[in-house]
This record gives structure tokens, C-alpha cells and sequence, in this order.
């Protein structure tokens, strides 16, 4: 349990949220939201201790373990990844360390028996005797093989050293947990192993997180930044994003009538209770949920980019037809004689454990890259905008992005580029921002005004939520599932790919698996599963 009062802090004059005052108790998962700069990683620094807060006080349970994410993926380069987790529960660690000190003296005296002792006592009250194997399960849940286990950290990769770190915090069941972008660089078989894991668990959980999907499975609350203050209300992201559009559609309509308006809340509530109940999470979420009074959540103050893909011509009967593709690289065969035809109203997810695999493909595609054997052909309708994994030598220039965005367009006047940049919430001057300065998130939403110039009837996706906020991630996701040509894309988010494609494609070394099905049936399939794991 952690309690908060009065909490406030500001940097500067700048105040990110003040008098914040509530309980995280066991047994919930809290997902903290806001707008890029709200303060959620924030937040989370100042209930680990990380950062000092500027008034109030924040108490933990009398004797309680904390336990965070870690950030720094090389901080832990020179133990082994089994120590990395153990040190996760870092008393039982300092027992372990001592107990392996005492037991190599060579001189191991009497003081030194009743220490052993004390500290055999100690191990035992905190299960030591399970330690490595309980670490070894966790690892192994996060797809970390037995055989890395021994290795040091600094000859695992980066998505490697991050699935070893979640581990290290998830080790021991601690109190409290604090979780950063715990989803980012895992791969869906990861996340889905993650949500049932934070699903059942029955401490306490505050998490950051762009993955909707992530949240609407693990969260019993939702924590908004905004405002410059911090709400608490009960139910999981999509909850809280219907109730704020509709507090904002009421907002702009106020002369509706009482009784109208009231209805309306009450069908809103119902309709999500019941999801709620069919949802893993409990009947008690759902009563929170009858019990709320839509009237306590407030418009949010965060914007939405305007992201509207106008084909300029229907695609014809003929999309693109792929025979016996083979590409290697650096010796690592990606994919093998695939063969597919992309049929008209398609949207496709590509799925592989090696993500190479998918851009290597794209990359052929598009014609960026030569295949090993194999052929491909576009039909004569088609005109593809490509959202690339790797963009950032487009933005090495310092031209404003007004110029940058001409380079893509033929008609380069300012006030037509402003548009498509304004709809990016680029506004006012800082169109003439240089491009060589952008973030992560103002670059993707600087390419997606250039696929939206393109006016192309097929999208070529490579991970399109990478590096996007939850707003950017949920616009762009609405309009995917309108668009009205065609989709071929790759993504580790599993909202867009169940809510946008309507078949899956996955492919490996030793061939494919080509399905028209919902996403979700599709990774809860035994059989498929069976299948999935002879592709590699």
C-alpha cells in the first residue's frame, strides 16, 4: 500500500500537479496517463524516492518492499542474469551475499556460526531456499532460455537485457510495484505472458503505459495527469477514453436536455460494466463502475492529431502477388519461400519472433532491398505510402519542417503544407521548427503528414506506434479501421492489430502461416500455437 498527501512538485515556476491525496491499495493496478510532459514517469520517480517532491509526504506500509523497473539496460552488465533477478529483492541478496562470505572463511570462528545462524533464519523466512528457481520460472515466462541464464548481462541484447530487468522487478512479489513502460521492445507472446502475470497478482501495481491493450487487461484504475492535478478513477483505459469523449461531447452540447443527458450516462455505464464483467478483471471493478458518476471525469485538455487517409483512387482487383519470397541476412535465414496475394479490403498484420523478418519484407516490397529468390508484382491501381522502422536520416537536415514536408508534395505552397502539419498539432510557428530537433513522436507524426499527402490506397507499416502517445496511437488506430484500401503492417500493439486487420500473416525460417481471423483467436489457438512454433 502506498499513501500520498498533499503530494505537489514543480520545476522552475512550472508546476506539474499539486495537493494530489490518495491510497494505491493490494490487489489493484493503477495505469497512469497523460499527455507527453504531464509527469507520469515523474510520478513514479517520486514514489520510488528517485525524485524529491516539492511539498508533502509519501508513506509506505510498515515493513513493505518496493520493487521498479529499471531503466539503465547495462547497469547490471557484469553479473550473470540469474544474480540480475536475485538482486531484485535486495535484503534477501545482501543475506545471500554475506552467507557466501562467511562460508569461504577459512577461519570461520564461533561469532561467525551464530551470524550463519541468524542469517540461515533470515533466508528461509524469505523462501531463499525457492530464490533461483522462482527466478529461473520468471525468466523463463519472459522467454529468456535456461542456457542465458549463467551468461553475464552484457552479452545478452538490449530486448534481452529488457525482459531480464522486468524479471529483477517482478522477482520476489514485492508490495509495491512500480512499473515504467514495462511492454516496450517485448514481443506479443511476451505481453500476453506479462498480463496474466500482473492480472493475478495481488499486491499493489502502478504502471506507465502507451499499450491500451496492456492497460484495459491489467488496470482497475486509471491515474490522469491533467489539469495540473491528479485523478483516481476506477475501471481500465478504455473506460476512461469513452467517458471523457462523452463528458466532452455533453460539454459541447450543454442546452441537451437533463433527462436526455441522464439517460445517456446510464446506458454508458451499463454498456461498460457488462464488458466489464466478461473482462479478466473482477466483479468488484464492475461495481466501482456502476458507482461512478460520469459527471466527476472532465473533458480532457489533450489533443488528438487529425489523421485522415483520402485514397485518391480505388484500388483495382489487383493488389500484389508474392511467389516463393526467400530473404537471409548475415547468414540468419528471415523468412523461406513465402507465397501470398493480397486480396482487395484486406488489412494485413505480419507476425515473426525474429522482428527483422517483417522489415526485411517491407523493405522488399517497397523496393528497397533485393530478395534472395523470389518475385513480387503490385497491381497497376496501386499507390503505397510507407511508414518505415528506421526514418531518421530524413530528419539529419535542419530545414524547417514546412520545407521538409515540400520535399514530399507538389503543391509546396505554405499554406497547403500548414494544413497537413497543423493536423499533426504542428500550430503556428512551429512549422518552422528545424527538422534536425524533433522527437521521437514529432517525427512519426512529421511521416504521418507525409503519407497523408501521398493520398495512396495501400499502407505499408512497420511498427507505426512506435515512439507515439497514447492520443497520436489512439487517432491513428480510428483511422486505420476506416481507411478504405489496403493494410499490410507489423506491430507489438495488440489493439491496433485487433481492433484494424482482418487476416495475419506470420512468417520464419521454415514457412508461413496465412489466416482470415480475429487476432485474439488466433494466439489463444492450440493448434496454430502447435504450428506457430514449427515456423522457427
Amino acid at each position: 500500500m502506498i499513501t500520498v498527501s498533499d503530494l505537489s512538485i514543480q520545476f522552475g515556476k512550472r508546476i506539474l500537479f499539486q495537493d494530489v491525496n490518495m491510497n494505491f491499495t493490494p490487489g489493484n493496478c493503477y495505469g497512469i496517463i497523460g499527455a507527453n510532459g504531464a509527469g507520469k514517469s515523474t510520478f513514479l520517480k517520486m514514489l520510488s524516492g528517485e525524485v524529491e517532491n516539492t511539498k508533502g509526504s509519501i508513506f509506505q506500509g510498515p515493513g513493505e518492499r518496493l520493487s521498479v523497473l529499471r531503466q539503465n539496460h547495462n547497469e547490471f552488465d557484469e553479473y550473470t542474469v540469474l544474480s540480475t533477478v536475485l538482486m531484485g529483492h535486495s535484503t534477501l541478496w545482501k543475506v545471500m551475499e554475506e552467507k557466501e562470505q562467511l562460508y569461504s572463511k577459512l577461519d570461520f570462528t564461533e561469532e561467525d556460526g551464530h551470524r550463519s545462524s541468524e542469517l540461515e533464519e533470515k533466508f528461509a523466512e524469505m523462501d531463499g531456499w525457492n530464490a533461483e528457481s522462482n527466478a529461473a520460472s520468471l525468466l523463463s515466462g519472459l522467454g529468456i532460455k535456461e542456457n542465458l541464464h549463467n551468461s553475464l548481462m552484457t552479452h545478452l541484447d538490449g530486448k534481452a537485457k529488457v525482459k531480464v530487468l522486468l524479471a529483477q522487478a517482478l522477482f520476489g512479489k514485492p508490495d509495491n510495484l512500480l512499473l515504467d513502460e514495462p511492454t516496450n521492445d517485448l514481443d506479443l507472446d511476451t505481453v500476453s505472458w506479462l498480463e496474466g502475470y500482473l492480472s493475478n497478482f495481488e499486491n499493489t501495481v502502478l504502471v506507465v503505459s502507451h499499450d491500451r491493450h496492456f492497460l484495459d487487461s491489467i488496470c482497475t484504475h486509471i491515474v490522469d495527469i491533467d489539469f495540473n492535478r491528479v485523478q483516481l478513477y476506477p475501471g481500465n483505459y478504455s473506460f476512461w477514453y469513452e467517458s471523457s469523449q462523452l463528458a466532452l461531447r455533453q460539454l459541447q452540447t450543454q442546452n441537451k436536455k437533463a433527462e436526455e443527458r441522464k439517460k445517456e450516462l446510464q446506458e454508458f455505464i451499463a454498456r461498460f460494466s457488462a464488458n466489464a464483467s466478461k473482462s479478466k478483471q473482477t466483479t468488484s471493478r464492475k461495481k466501482m463502475i456502476e458507482k461512478l458518476n460520469i459527471e466527476e471525469i472532465k473533458p480532457s485538455t489533450r489533443k488528438y492529431p487529425g489523421i485522415i487517409f483520402t485514397p485518391e483512387r480505388e484500388p483495382g482487383n489487383n493488389i500484389l502477388e508474392v511467389k516463393d519470397l526467400s530473404k537471409s541476412v548475415n547468414g540468419v535465414t528471415l523468412f523461406k519461400n513465402i507465397s501470398f496475394t493480397v486480396q482487395k479490403n484486406d488489412k494485413i498484420v505480419f507476425l515473426s519472433k525474429d522482428t527483422r523478418a517483417m522489415t526485411q519484407l517491407f523493405e522488399i516490397l517497397k523496393g528497397h532491398e533485393q530478395p534472395d529468390s523470389g518475385t513480387f508484382i503490385w497491381g497497376q491501381t496501386i499507390l503505397k505510402a510507407y511508414l518505415p522502422l528506421e526514418y531518421d536520416e530524413l530528419f539529419t537536415t535542419d530545414i524547417s519542417l514546412v520545407d521538409w514536408l515540400a520535399q514530399f508534395s507538389t503543391d509546396t505552397t505554405e499554406l497547403y503544407l500548414r494544413g497537413f502539419l497543423g493536423k499533426m498539432l504542428f500550430s503556428g510557428e512551429e512549422i518552422y521548427k528545424k527538422a534536425n530537433v524533433l522527437s521521437g513522436g514529432e517525427k512519426v507524426r512529421c511521416m504521418i503528414a507525409r503519407m497523408m499527402i501521398r493520398n495512396a490506397n495501400v499502407m505499408l507499416l512497420d511498427n507505426p506506434t512506435n515512439h507515439l502517445d497514447l492520443e497520436s496511437i489512439q487517432a491513428f488506430n480510428n483511422t486505420l479501421i476506416k481507411f478504405k484500401g489496403n493494410i499490410l503492417m507489423s506491430s507489438h500493439d495488440h489493439e491496433f492489430i485487433q481492433t484494424v486487420c482482418n487476416r495475419i500473416i506470420e512468417i520464419g525460417p521454415r514457412g508461413m502461416i496465412d489466416k482470415l481471423m480475429d487476432f485474439d483467436d488466433y494466439i489463444t489457438d492450440d493448434k496454430l500455437k502447435e504450428q506457430r512454433n514449427k515456423l522457427y
